[in-house]
């Protein structure tokens, strides 16, 4: 099983970064998380529930759980190997402070950190519509091997509620990282094809 580091900040869509979270702990593979004070507090507007809830209904370690202002802990370092890095949601902020090389929090340390050893990161932005700045911090990063993966959900697997788009886009997320999974109905299997 791979080990992931899955980071929650604070632009609205939350419910993709504890959708993945939940995919790969259930598929067994060994999760750490940091979110941000926003997104905490994202969390908590968008579901209802505190994010040390979500940890407990998730059943994460807690020793997996880093704090975004702790730039001692294990995330921070480059010898703390991961299979990749997901940011999602990611802010327009959090972005913006990857592509220019600043890490004032463990989010934006950790980002850097697999730039800099060559590893998947996967940024989820959610926000819309984006500004010419935030467009080319995102081309910047692409540059530096960063996948880019907007919050856009498909319709073509006919989603009956919200869950069904969010599992698309944590699906999306996942194949980015070649991780097996069965959270939609791929293109060429809406027709019974193998």
């Amino acid at each position: 099983m791979g080990k992931y580091l899955v980071c929650i900040t604070g632009a609205s869509g939350s419910v993709y970064g504890l959708r993945v979270i939940r995919a790969l702990t259930e598929a067994g593979h060994d999760v750490h998380v940091i979110v941000s004070d926003w997104g905490g507090r994202v969390i908590k507007e968008e579901t209802g529930s505190t994010f040390d809830l979500w940890a407990h209904t998730l059943r994460l370690d807690p020793r997996n759980i880093f704090q975004n202002n702790d730039l001692f802990a294990p995330a921070a370092s480059g010898s703390f190997r991961l299979d990749g890095t997901i940011i999602v949601p990611c802010s327009m902020n959090t972005a913006g402070a990857i592509a220019g090389g600043v890490s004032m929090n463990l989010i934006q340390r950790a980002a850097l950190v697999s730039l800099k050893e060559s590893r998947p990161l996967v940024l989820a932005p959610r926000e819309t519509p984006l500004s010419l700045v935030d467009l080319r911090n995102l081309v910047k990063l692409a540059e530096a091997g960063a996948s880019i993966l907007p919050c856009s959900p498909a319709f073509y697997h006919s989603p009956q509620n919200i869950d069904d788009l969010v599992d698309f886009v944590a699906g999306k997320i996942l194949d980015l990282l070649h991780i097996e999974h069965n959270l939609f109905k791929r293109w060429n299997n809406l027709n019974g094809e193998k």
